[in-house]
């Protein structure tokens, strides 16, 4: 008899009741399908131009403010917390599954059951557990709301309010995937990196909006910049300081735009980069496939991971620094070493915590070194080279890891595929049929690939950062756009086959 998780068993009858998305009992046609993606999305966009009840804008800090795009949320918003909460919950299941910490059996349909429903459990405690230390640390309340409910009461409004919204957008995620085309996660990552990309590349409303625009405040966007500053200036003025405005001035300088096109065609390439192992079906004669193994085999995971755990070194290293009751705590508290912030900002102005964070651009470390008198950062040339040093190679060895760790945690590994092989009834031509064999065979490859792939997704998240990024999506969010986006095509090439070809929709797993 199967031995069966009995504690996450139990926890159904509570995970069962909470709210969630009804799977659709037959087939959804291709246009519904869309559809739902349509309005989600606009639903998404929506959320983030709804502003917390309650809160101080101007006393409030975000802590995540650099990896605002990746996390597909809004400062200040119902969807402040993103997509975080969501993500980290996913994680921690798949792991604890993968590493079979949790004995659970995801072809079966009650141990799949099972996960997912206590997963919506788990969601719900990561957004309480990300939502409480934001509000009691950064998010502050506003005084009018303090006056009528008092400072307990004005904090658990706004703790409600980012719960609230974190579990529409699991919902809306559960929607996506139930009614709608791919992953709705996947999606509001996209939306958010375009949305800054787009904004970055196009605003026409000044850098400052407290200023009328000028030269010295020209638009925030690259193309109307480049536009405004060569009809308003004389030869000489380009020559002296227009073009360096226009490629280096932040923000959203040339290069940055030049560098996100570039990004965008090489993770194109890559993702089309594959080696295809010839396979035949062991009893059905004339039966032959493939399987592929990308280039970027471990996708774009390890560089979330490692951003992940740099925005975490960050946060804490804020806290210790800033925080009334972590700045007393011996040897951590109020630590320079481990990272100083300057008053009012959540990124590191030096320490350990700068030496980690991500380079905004080639005018936060290049121009420096070039140019210290007006693009001077408080540190020499030696700093700010160790400072893209210590970053790039932290980036490459951090996603070779977390590349590693996935691809065995999650059933990717070389035995676990070579087993997936045998129960489909395939076998390589010429070798014989033994999981043992194909196992040997795979080994040629996928450690390979692996380690291959996770430095190639951090040197190139990384070498975005440094050169920037328009809107500043930051390196990892243009490089989850561009494989989102592929994989997003794909999904509807899929659906409209199945839409075609009603039989397709068995070969695909679709009911």
């Amino acid at each position: 008899m199967e031995e069966r998780p009995s504690l996450l068993f139990k926890l159904r009858p509570i995970s069962d009741r909470l709210p969630s998305v009804q799977r659709p009992e037959g087939h959804v046609h291709f246009r519904t399908k869309l559809m739902w993606v349509v309005v989600v999305l606009v639903l998404y966009f929506v959320m983030t131009n709804v502003y917390v009840y309650g809160l101080d804008q101007g006393e409030t800090l975000d802590l995540f403010a650099q990896y605002r795009t990746i996390m597909a949320g809004a400062s200040g918003t119902i969807l402040q917390l993103g997509i975080g909460p969501i993500v980290t919950a996913s994680i921690i299941m798949q792991l604890f599954v993968g590493a079979k910490i949790i004995k659970l059996d995801l072809t079966k349909r009650d141990d799949k059951a099972c996960y997912q429903s206590v997963l919506k459990l788990l969601v719900i405690v990561m957004i309480v557990f990300e939502a409480v230390p934001q509000v009691f640390g950064y998010l502050v309340p506003s005084s009018g709301l303090v006056g009528s409910v008092g400072d307990g009461g004005a904090k658990l409004v706004i703790i409600a309010q980012l719960c609230a919204g974190s579990y529409i957008v699991f919902l809306m995620d559960e929607l996506i995937s139930k009614w709608g085309i791919g992953s709705g996660i996947s999606l509001f990552i996209a939306a958010g990196v375009s949305q800054a990309i787009f904004t970055g590349t196009l605003n026409w409303n000044p850098v400052s909006s407290d200023v009328a625009m000028g030269l010295d405040n020209p638009p925030a966007g690259t193309i109307p910049k480049a536009i405004y500053i060569l009809a308003n200036t004389n030869s000489g003025e380009m020559s002296s300081w227009g073009y360096e405005s226009i490629f280096l001035g932040e923000p959203n300088s040339l290069v940055a735009l030049l560098c996100t096109i570039l990004i965008f065609f090489i993770v194109a390439y890559l993702e089309s980069t594959r080696i295809e192992l010839p396979l035949s079906h062991g009893s059905a004669r004339g039966a032959r496939g493939r399987y592929p193994i990308k280039l970027l085999y471990a996708s774009n995971i390890p560089v979330i991971l490692m951003s992940a755990l740099l925005a975490n070194v960050s946060m804490f290293a804020l806290l210790f620094y800033t925080n009334d009751f972590l700045s007393g705590i011996p040897l951590l508290g109020h630590n320079s070493a481990l990272g100083y912030f300057e008053s009012g900002s959540t990124s590191a102005a030096g320490g350990l915590a700068w030496y980690l964070s991500a380079p905004t651009g080639l005018s936060s470390w290049l121009m420096p070194i070039l140019d210290p008198g007006v693009y001077g950062n408080g540190h020499g040339a030696i700093a700010n080279l160790s400072h893209v040093a210590i970053y790039f190679t932290v980036m490459i060895i951090g996603s070779i890891f977390f590349a590693k760790f996935w691809v065995e945690t999650t059933n990717l590994g070389s035995e676990a595929v070579a087993n997936q092989i045998q129960k489909s009834g395939m076998q390589i031509p010429g070798f014989r049929k033994d999981p043992r064999v194909l196992k040997r065979v795979l080994d040629r490859y996928i450690p390979t690939i692996t380690i291959l792939s996770g430095a190639l997704v951090g040197a190139l998240a990384a070498f975005a950062d440094m050169l920037g990024t328009t809107g500043n999506a930051s390196g990892t969010g243009v490089l989850l756009t561009v494989g989102i986006l592929i994989k997003f095509y794909e999904s509807m090439g899929r659906e409209q086959m199945m839409e075609m070809n009603p039989v397709m929709r068995g070969f695909f797993g679709s009911e």
